[in-house]
């Protein structure tokens, strides 16, 4: 294979990469199952969970933080318990950059660094795509813990607030 050959391979995958970028639709509110998006739930103890969303590159923060009390909400219900408190919470920002190279690559010489691998004629930085990644611990509360408890959380309440994505309705 050429350099030149070589170099339209690396543009071709570039631009394509980009335009399958700019059709990513916002993450689906499901498990995560084995992929890179959607949500999952651990058993810690009797009343305490670790529920998780992740979102992808299309999924605002404020979305993936909804689906995550949203989670958390359900995990209640389903535990038989009708209040949680958030004992932990964070929220991650994955950053990713991508440049896009053109002219051919080679040997090139730089007055104060001596000789390097490079020569692009040209390059060009896109906007940074960030995927919001969101945890929380929560204990689960009885109604007598919840009403000592100025942060518990009624789990139907949040639920009507936050509200079932399409997705989960079906």
């Amino acid at each position: 294979m050429t350099e030149c050959s070589r170099v339209c391979m690396v543009g071709s995958l570039v631009f394509a990469f980009s335009v399958l970028a700019g059709c990513v639709s916002p993450a689906v509110y499901a498990p995560r199952d084995g992929g890179s998006t959607g949500y999952t739930d651990q058993q810690l103890s009797a009343t305490r969970w670790r529920i998780t969303f992740a979102g992808n590159s299309a999924t605002p923060r404020q979305t993936v933080e909804n689906y995550l009390l949203l989670r958390a909400a359900q995990v209640t219900e389903q535990a038989g318990y009708g209040w949680f408190v958030i004992d932990t919470r964070d929220t991650e920002a994955d950053k990713r950059y991508f440049t896009e190279f053109e002219g051919p690559p080679g040997w090139g010489f730089h007055r104060h660094f001596g000789w390097y691998w490079g020569g692009f004629d040209y390059a060009e930085t896109y906007p940074a795509l960030t995927r919001y990644n969101a945890y929380a611990e929560i204990v689960l509360l009885t109604p007598a813990q919840a009403k000592a408890e100025p942060r518990a959380l009624e789990a139907r309440d949040v639920i009507a607030h936050v509200g079932l994505p399409p997705a989960a309705n079906r």
